[in-house]
C-alpha cells in the first residue's frame, strides 16, 4: 500500500510519500484562503505515476484558525434552563493576575442564540424534569428563522444519563443541520469545559465537513487518464496524536484542533527514540509559530487544553504554542522596543526576501546574516531576493536614531530580532519544563520544522540542554509523524468514586463497556481484533481539589498519583484522602508504518561533494568564515566542527562557532559544544 502524509502549516504544506520503502518529500507554499487547493496539488503531483490502493493521512490547522479567526459557522447552543450563560461566566481564573483591564474571552455563541430547555436530571442520574417537547418545537422553529447553521446540545449531568440529549438531537433533525451532543463529545462532569468542546465542536463541524468534501471531490478528479484507483479512507490526525477517518473527523472535528503540531510531536518522538534518547523536548518552528513539547520517556496528554483562550477538554498532546515562526513580522511598538510577532506574514504575503511581502520577518534576519543561501532554498527550487531585503533593512533602520543604514548596523537590527524570537521561544520551552518540574539540562532538544534548525543551538545555550538532535527531513518531520501514529480514541466516564473504592472489581466496571464501544469503533474502521490495543487511566485527585492529574490504572494507582502530584505541585501528602474523578480509555488500531534501517559509519570526513560553498555568516553581529554543506551528502560518522551550516530542500541548520555536529546511523544531526 501506498502512503501519504500531509502537514499543513501557515506557510508551506508538506507531503511525505512512501511507495515499496522509498520516501519521496514535497513541500508547496500553502494556500490559507483554500487550504485543500495545495493539498490537492501536492497529492496529484506524487501520485502521477502509481495507480495503487493509497492511503492519505492530514494533519491540518483548518480547525485552529477557523476559531483563532472566529470564522466557524453560525451555532446555536441548548442548555438546561437557567444554564444559559455558564459558557460565558466560565471559572474566575485570571490569566494575567496584575491585568488591570482582564477581559474574559467572547463566547462562539451570542446570546441570543442560547436556550434553555425545561429538563433536569440530578446529580446521582435521577430525572427529575423531562423533556419540554413542546418547548424544543418552538425553539426548532426559531433556529429556522435566525439562521443558525449548527446546533450544540449540552444538559447538566447528561454524563450521567444521556436521554435526554438524544431524545432533544432526534426532534431536531428535521432541520437537517449538524448536531453536537456532550455526552458523545466529552462525558465527564464541569459544565464549563463540557459546554465550551461541545460548542466548539458544532462551531467548526460545517466548516469540517466542508473542506472534507471538498478533498473527497478533488481526490476522486485526480485521475485524468481513466485508470481505476481505489483509495483508503482519508484519515485525520488528531490532537491526542492518533488518526480518524475522515467520517468522524466531519462529526467530531473538535479532536482535530491541534493536529498539526501533534503529528509533529509523534514523528519527534519515534526519530528521538530510534536514536536512544527517551527524554526529549521537542521544538517545532514553522512559518508563524513555534510548538514546544516535553516527553519524559512517553508522548504527554492533557485535558486542560486551551485554543484561542476557549477551554477543550478532550485529551490533547500537552503542547505550548507561541507565536514565533520564520514568517513572524518584526515591529516597534509605542515605545520603540523592538518586537516580534506574533503576527506572521504567513505564506501570502510571506517574508520580504520571497519578493512580495513588504514586512521583515525573521526569515529576512537570517538571510541578511547569511545564515541562509538565496540560491538553496527548498533545494534550490526557490530564489531569495537578497538585494530586496537588504533595501528594506536599510529603510527599516531609520526606525532607530542611533543608527545609520551601513552593512554593520543592518547586521545589529537582524541579530536583534533573532534575540527577541529567541527569548520568545526560551520562555515557551521553559513553561513546559522548569515551569512543571522538569530541568532542561537533562533532556535532548529535537529541533525541526522549516526553522527549527536555525534556532536550536542558540536555545540549547540559553537553557543550558547539552545537545540538540535535528532529523532528516527536518522540515517535514509532522507529515512524517502523521504516518507514524495508529488510528487512536479516547473514551472517558466521570465516576466519582471515594478512594476505598479504587479496587479492581469496583472499577473495572467502568471500563469494560468503555473498551467494548472502542473495540466496535475500530472494528468499524476495519482493524481486527488482534491489532486493537487498549491503557487504562485514573482522574485522581485529593478530596476538595479541583482539578485532577491522570495516572495508569494498576494496583498503585494511589501511589503513582502521590508521585505525579509531588513531580508537578512539589508535595504529597500521603495521609490525605484520595478520590477517582474519571475513568479513562485508550484504544488504538496498528497501523502499517515506514521502516527505517541504521546505516554503517563512513567516517568522520565528510566527502568533497557535501561541501557546497564557504563564505562569511554573522555569529552575534560577528563575521566567522562558514562552511556550507550539503545534507544529502552526508554520511553517517561524519563530524562537522562550527561555524558550519547544513542545507538540504526542507531546512536550514546552524552549528555556530562553539558547536560540533555528528551524523548518527539514522542520518540525524547530533548537535553538542565542543569540548
Amino acid at each position: 500500500m501506498r502512503r501519504i502524509g500531509v502537514d499543513t502549516g501557515g506557510t508551506f504544506t508538506d507531503f511525505i510519500f512512501v511507495s515499496d520503502g522509498a520516501i519521496e518529500v514535497l513541500k508547496l507554499p500553502s494556500t490559507p484562503r483554500r487550504p485543500e487547493a495545495a493539498f490537492l496539488t501536492g497529492v496529484k503531483k506524487l501520485l502521477r505515476s502509481t495507480d495503487t490502493d493509497v492511503e492519505i493521512v492530514h494533519g491540518t490547522t483548518v480547525g485552529t484558525n477557523a476559531v483563532l479567526e472566529r470564522k466557524g459557522a453560525r451555532t446555536a447552543l441548548l442548555t438546561t434552563a437557567g444554564f444559559e450563560d455558564v459558557i460565558e461566566i466560565g471559572r474566575q481564573n485570571r490569566p494575567g493576575l496584575y491585568w488591570l483591564k482582564a477581559s474574559k474571552p467572547r463566547p462562539l455563541v451570542p446570546r441570543e442564540l442560547r436556550f434553555g430547555i425545561r429538563e433536569r436530571v440530578t446529580s446521582s442520574g435521577d430525572v427529575l424534569v423531562p423533556v419540554d417537547e413542546s418547548q424544543l418545537e418552538m425553539v426548532a422553529d426559531r433556529l429556522v428563522a435566525l439562521g443558525v447553521e449548527s446546533i450544540a446540545v449540552c444538559y447538566l449531568f447528561s454524563f450521567l444519563r444521556p436521554e435526554h440529549e438524544a431524545q432533544t438531537a432526534v426532534r431536531l433533525q428535521r432541520l437537517g443541520l449538524p448536531i453536537s451532543v456532550s455526552h458523545r463529545i466529552l462525558p465527564e462532569y464541569r459544565e464549563y469545559e463540557r459546554t465550551s468542546t461541545t460548542v466548539i465542536n458544532a462551531y467548526l463541524a460545517p466548516l469540517m465537513a466542508t473542506y472534507l468534501r471538498r478533498m473527497a471531490e478533488g481526490l476522486e478528479r485526480l485521475d485524468e487518464q481513466g485508470a481505476e484507483k481505489r483509495w483508503c479512507r482519508l484519515r485525520l490526525m488528531q490532537s491526542n496524536g492518533g488518526a480518524i477517518s475522515a467520517e468522524v473527523a466531519a462529526e467530531q472535528p473538535v479532536r482535530t484542533v491541534l493536529s498539526g503540531p501533534a503529528g509533529g510531536v509523534v514523528g519527534a518522538y519515534e526519530v528521538a527514540r530510534r536514536a536512544g534518547f527517551a527524554r526529549i523536548i521537542t521544538f517545532d518552528m514553522g512559518g508563524t509559530s513555534t510548538d514546544v513539547s516535553l516527553v519524559d520517556g512517553a508522548i504527554r496528554t492533557t485535558t486542560e487544553a486551551r485554543v484561542a483562550e476557549l477551554p477543550i477538554g478532550i485529551p490533547v498532546i500537552d503542547i505550548h504554542t507561541v507565536g514565533a515562526g520564520g514568517g513572524s513580522i518584526a515591529r516597534l511598538d509605542e515605545g520603540g522596543a523592538l518586537r516580534v510577532g506574533p503576527e506572521s506574514a504567513g505564506a501570502d504575503p510571506g517574508p520580504v526576501c520571497y519578493g512580495i511581502g513588504r514586512d521583515l520577518t525573521v526569515t529576512d534576519a537570517h538571510l541578511i546574516l547569511g545564515r541562509l543561501d538565496p540560491h538553496y532554498f527548498l533545494g534550490g527550487q526557490m530564489t531569495l531576493d537578497l538585494a530586496r531585503t537588504e533595501e528594506h533593512f536599510a529603510a527599516f533602520c531609520r526606525n532607530f536614531p542611533s543608527l545609520g543604514r551601513t552593512t554593520a548596523e543592518a547586521v545589529a537590527v537582524a541579530q536583534g530580532i533573532l534575540d527577541v524570537a529567541n527569548a520568545n521561544m526560551a520562555r515557551a520551552i521553559k513553561v513546559i519544563s522548569v515551569e512543571r518540574g522538569y530541568d532542561p539540562r537533562e533532556f535532548t532538544l529535537v529541533a525541526f520544522g522549516g526553522a527549527g534548525g536555525l534556532h536550536a543551538c542558540d536555545l540549547a545555550e540559553m537553557l543550558s540542554i547539552p545537545r540538540v538532535l535535528i532529523p532528516e527531513n527536518p522540515g517535514l518531520l509532522s507529515a512524517l509523524g502523521v504516518l507514524l501514529s495508529d488510528v487512536v480514541k479516547d473514551y472517558s466516564q466521570t465516576v466519582m468514586l471515594p478512594q476505598a473504592e479504587i479496587v479492581p472489581e469496583k472499577v473495572d466496571r467502568w471500563f469494560i463497556p468503555l473498551e467494548e464501544r472502542a473495540r466496535q469503533d475500530l472494528q468499524a474502521e476495519g482493524f481486527s481484533p488482534s491489532a486493537i490495543r487498549f491503557a487504562r487511566y485514573l482522574d485522581l485527585r485529593y478530596v476538595g481539589q479541583s482539578f485532577e492529574l491522570s495516572v495508569p490504572w494498576s494496583a498503585n494507582a494511589v501511589e503513582e498519583f502521590h508521585r505525579a502530584h509531588e513531580q508537578r505541585y512539589g508535595y504529597a501528602d500521603r495521609t490525605r484522602a484520595v478520590e477517582l474523578v474519571t475513568v479513562r480509555v485508550r484504544a488504538w488500531g496498528e497501523t502499517e508504518k515506514p521502516s527505517f534501517r541504521a546505516r554503517e559509519s563512513a567516517g568522520p570526513k565528510p566527502s568533497p561533494s557535501a561541501m557546497w560553498a564557504r563564505r562569511r555568516v554573522y555569529f552575534s553581529t560577528r563575521p566567522e568564515e562558514t562552511t556550507f554543506y550539503r545534507r544529502e551528502e552526508l554520511a553517517p560518522g561524519n563530524v562537522l566542527d562550527g561555524p558550519a551550516i547544513v542545507l538540504e530542500y526542507s531546512a536550514t541548520t546552524v552549528i555556530p562557532p562553539a558547536w560540533q555536529g555528528l551524523v548518527d546511523a539514522w542520518g540525524n544531526l547530533i548537535l553538542q559544544r565542543k569540548k
